[in-house]
């Protein structure tokens, strides 16, 4: 990463605001804002968060459900240990990580990921991993949500995009596309929101 990017980084209010909250990562506010707005995660919930590292996403999962409710993180990278979350650490794209998940979670009430392809910077080549990546939490989500249960992706836009929020409506009674606040105005990303899962 460019030395411009990490100096305009740290100028970036929601980096600066995470900092002063304690929050590992600036990506702690998108989850804040959508799940304001589209009530995602509640109370009480198991919660299983897919490509997890740094944290920032499970802090926030954690305060939402509550000590009645359980958070389970998955990365291919170590993360540090966070009170009351329960980390493994695998490849979501291998199946031995898929089974791992199953093994310690028997059903959630919501699946979310933030994941993201290494960046290359060949535009075409970033969003088809990113679709990648996306429906593996896709099909992570189809087999582990309890019905009704809930579900929060990230992509990045793109020719293959409609593809995959199309499959995604045939798993969800109500699907979103959304872009929160927090979201760099130059970012391709969005997020897909299925809620009400048929199971």
């Amino acid at each position: 990463m460019s030395k411009r990017w990490v100096r305009e980084r740290k100028r970036e209010p929601y980096h600066k605001q995470a900092k002063r909250a304690g929050y590992r990562s600036r990506s702690a506010y998108k989850l804040k804002q959508i799940n304001d707005r589209y009530n995602i995660i509640e109370s009480r919930n198991t919660v299983v968060d897919l490509g997890a590292a740094p944290g920032g996403w499970l802090q926030v999962a954690s305060e939402i459900v509550g000590p009645s409710g359980r958070v389970v993180g998955v990365d291919i990278q170590n993360i540090d240990p966070i009170d009351g979350i329960t980390f493994l650490r695998g490849d979501l794209t291998k199946t031995e990580t898929v089974d791992k998940i199953f093994k310690l979670v028997n059903k959630a009430d919501v699946v979310i990921s933030d994941m993201s392809p290494n960046i290359t910077g060949n535009y075409s080549m970033d969003h088809a991993r990113s679709v990648d990546l996306a429906e593996h939490a896709y099909e992570v989500a189809n087999r582990l949500l309890k019905k009704n249960g809930n579900f929060l992706v990230k992509v990045f836009q793109g020719d293959l995009f409609d593809d995959y929020l199309k499959k995604v409506k045939t798993s969800f009674g109500f699907t979103k596309v959304h872009t929160p606040k927090a979201s760099r105005k130059s970012s391709s990303e969005v997020y897909v929101i299925g809620k009400g899962f048929r199971g």
